[in-house]
C-alpha cells in the first residue's frame, strides 16, 4: 500500500517532517498550478510513498520536466531489493522522457539550445559541475561533486530527483538532449537516457581501443569483426544492434530463451546459453557459425552485471581483444582472472559506469533513426500508472520479468 504525505519547498521535508529553518540556495520559486507527485523510496521491503511537492526552487541552469514515460532500469531494481545500497528517502527512476514546464534562461541543451516550454527532452542520470579535474578530463560521470537523478535522497530544493514522478527537476549539470521529433514513441526514448546510453558508452570505448590499436578510425574499427554480448537486457540489445550497425558479426549469450530470440530481432548473427557447455546452443557452437577461424574474436561487452560472465569472455576473446564491463553496478562476487591471459592475450579489460553525454546524443539519434529496424519500442512490454509503482517494481523484480516496466504519470496503463 503506497502512504501519501504533503512537502512543501523550502518549509518541510519529505513525509511532511518539519525541519527547522534552512538557508536556501538563490534562485526562483515556481508554484504548480496542481502539485506534483512523486513516489519516495523508503528503504528494501517498504512501500512507497507518495509526496505532494506544491513547488520547486529553480536555479541557475536549471529546468522543470513534467514525465511523459519512466521505464525500471536493473539498477532501481537492485536499489529497492536491497541488492546494491542507496539512499532514503529517495525518488528513483533515471530513464524518462519529458517536457519542460519552465526552465532557468540559462538552461541548455547539450546543442547549445536554451530550454523553453513545450520542448521533449531526454536527460542523463549524471549531474557534473564541469570544472573539476575529472570533468576536465572528459570523465562528467566521474565528477568530484557528482550527483545523479534518481539516486539522491530528497532534500530541501531538490524533491523532485528522479524518473518515478509527475516532474522531474533537471539540475544544472545535466546533459538534456531536445527530441524535435514527436512521432518517435515514448516507449523508444525512455530506455535512452540510461540502458542504451550505457551500451553506446560501451561501444564507443570498445570500438576507440580497438582503432588506437590499429591507427585506424573508430567508426570502422568493428566492421568485420566478432563482438560477443553478453546479456540480453536493454543495454545489451541496444548494444548488439549498435555493434551490427558498424558492421560488427554479433554473438548474444543469454540465459532466457525469449530474450534469446528477441536478440536475434536486434541483429544477433548467432546466440548462445550459457548454461549449455556443448551442443547446439553453447557459445562454442555459436562462435563457430560466425568465425570459424577464431580470428576475428576482438570484442566482449558484458551488459548484464555478472561475475562468472566476466571470466568467460575474458577466455572468449582472441589475441589483442578487447572487454568491456558495462552491466548495472552492485556488490558481486569476484573475478578470477590470471595475469598470465591478459598479458599474453595482450587484452585490454575496461569498464564502463553511465556515460558522457555525447554517448547519450548518440543514443537518442539511434534509437531515433533505426527505430523501425530495431523492436525498441516493444522493450517496454507493460506501461502502469505512477500510483501503481509498488506493482510494477515487483513485475521488474521477478525471475523471467519484461526487458522494460514502464511507468506513467496520469493513470494511464495498468497491471
Amino acid at each position: 500500500m503506497t502512504n501519501r504525505a504533503t512537502t512543501r519547498a523550502g518549509a518541510r521535508g519529505a513525509g511532511g517532517t518539519a525541519t527547522g529553518p534552512v538557508t536556501l540556495p538563490p534562485g526562483r520559486d515556481l508554484v504548480l498550478p496542481e502539485a506534483a507527485v512523486a513516489m519516495t523510496w523508503q528503504g528494501p521491503g517498504r512501500p512507497l510513498q507518495a509526496v505532494a511537492v506544491p513547488g520547486v526552487r529553480l536555479q541557475r541552469g536549471d529546468a522543470l520536466v513534467r514525465v511523459d514515460l519512466a521505464t525500471i532500469c536493473d539498477s532501481d531494481v537492485h536499489t529497492v531489493t536491497g541488492r546494491r545500497p542507496g539512499a532514503t528517502p529517495c525518488v528513483l527512476g533515471h530513464e524518462q522522457v519529458g517536457r519542460v514546464v519552465d526552465a532557468d534562461p540559462h538552461a541548455r541543451s547539450v546543442d547549445g539550445r536554451r530550454l523553453l516550454p513545450g520542448m521533449r527532452v531526454v536527460w542523463s542520470v549524471v549531474v557534473a559541475c564541469g570544472r573539476c579535474v575529472e570533468c576536465h578530463r572528459g570523465l562528467p560521470q566521474a565528477c568530484a561533486s557528482l550527483e545523479r537523478h534518481g539516486h539522491a535522497a530528497v532534500r530541501r530544493s531538490w524533491e523532485l530527483g528522479g524518473g518515478f514522478a509527475s516532474h522531474v527537476h533537471v539540475r544544472r549539470g545535466a546533459a538534456v538532449v531536445v527530441v524535435d521529433d514527436d512521432a518517435v514513441p515514448d516507449e523508444v526514448l525512455a530506455p535512452a537516457s540510461c540502458a542504451v546510453a550505457t551500451a553506446a558508452e560501451a561501444v564507443h570505448r570498445a570500438s576507440s581501443l580497438l582503432a588506437l590499436a590499429a591507427g585506424g578510425a573508430a567508426a570502422e574499427a568493428l566492421r568485420g569483426q566478432v563482438v560477443v554480448v553478453s546479456g540480453a537486457g536493454a543495454r545489451g540489445l541496444a548494444a548488439t544492434a549498435m555493434a551490427t550497425q558498424a558492421g560488427a558479426r554479433v554473438v548474444v549469450v543469454e540465459a532466457f530463451e525469449c530474450r534469446r530470440l528477441l536478440a536475434c530481432r536486434f541483429g544477433a548473427a548467432a546466440v548462445a546459453d550459457p548454461g549449455e557447455s556443448r551442443g547446439p546452443t553453447s557459445l562454442a557452437r555459436a562462435l563457430a557459425q560466425v568465425d570459424r577461424s577464431g580470428r576475428h574474436r576482438t570484442v566482449a561487452l558484458e551488459t548484464s552485471g555478472s561475475s562468472a560472465a566476466v571470466a568467460l569472455l575474458v577466455d572468449t576473446v582472441g589475441v589483442g581483444g578487447v572487454v568491456v564491463l558495462a552491466g548495472p553496478v552492485a556488490p558481486g562476487a569476484a573475478v578470477p582472472v590470471l595475469p598470465e591471459r591478459v598479458e599474453r592475450g595482450l587484452l585490454t579489460l575496461t569498464g564502463v559506469h553511465d556515460y558522457a553525454p555525447a554517448s547519450l546524443v548518440a543514443a537518442v539519434a539511434f534509437v531515433s533513426e533505426q527505430r523501425h529496424r530495431y523492436p525498441f519500442a516493444e522493450l517496454v512490454e507493460h506501461v502502469v500508472p505512477l500510483e501503481q509503482l509498488d506493482d510494477a517494481l515487483r513485475l521488474a523484480s521477478a525471475p523471467g520479468a519484461p526487458v522494460r516496466v514502464g511507468v506513467r504519470p496520469g493513470g494511464v496503463g495498468g497491471l
